[in-house]
């Protein structure tokens, strides 16, 4: 079975930083590029970040500059380290592969003073 299990949120203050990690299992991680999306209080799902198989990273325009995504394949997991953190970022984070086919259950993070 598929599994992706999202960790490392929680509550910060505008302009720090958080690392969240996606432990997965149930696939062969190496062969797949990877995403974070995210749903901020009262709104849709924003994609955040993507990964491929190699490395090769994309990012949304909300958070270039200040996220960075991540893979171990030899670990089957991937991390987005977040820098300068503003309240807007407060979300529910949540790992998927790149298709977006499967997702985990999901990593509260909160920005606020």
């Amino acid at each position: 079975e598929v599994q992706l299990v999202e960790s490392g949120g929680g509550l910060v203050q505008p302009g720090g930083s958080l690392r969240l990690s996606c432990a997965t299992s149930g696939f062969t991680f190496s062969f797949y590029a990877m995403s974070w999306v995210r749903q901020a209080p009262g709104k849709g799902l924003e994609w955040v970040s993507a990964i491929d198989r190699t490395g090769g990273t994309i990012y949304g325009d909300s958070v270039k500059g200040r996220f960075t995504i991540s893979r171990d394949n030899a670990k089957n997991t991937m991390w987005m380290q977040m820098n300068s953190l503003k309240p807007e970022d407060t979300a529910v984070y949540y790992c998927a592969n790149g298709a977006l086919l499967n997702w985990g259950q999901g990593t509260q993070v909160t920005v606020s003073s």
